[in-house]
């Protein structure tokens, strides 16, 4: 039987030998991505020139929280969205 590599915890065990027997290459379970890395389609994102953002710990309501992830992706984005609407229409 298989041994999962995620414990209860969600820590990745240390890999076996048996592991890695079981291993397969990346051109056999991804193939569309290797060949694409190959074409050089692949795009990869470069050094960011100027910070744009400043990170911060914000503590907001639960209920905020939920509201904005329950949207999905971009949730963050949607969130910088709103304080900035907010931004314009109080400023002078």
């Amino acid at each position: 039987m298989k041994k999962s590599l995620i414990d209860k915890n969600g820590e990745v065990r240390e890999l076996t030998k048996e592991d890695f027997k079981r291993m397969r290459p990346a051109s056999e379970v991804v193939p569309e991505i290797v060949k694409a890395y190959k074409e050089g389609r692949l795009k990869v994102r470069g050094p960011q020139k100027a910070p744009t953002k400043v990170q911060t710990t914000l503590r907001l309501q639960r209920d905020v929280i939920e509201f904005f992830r329950s949207t999905g992706r971009g949730w963050q984005t949607k969130i910088e969205t709103a304080l900035k609407e907010y931004m314009k229409a109080h400023s002078r």
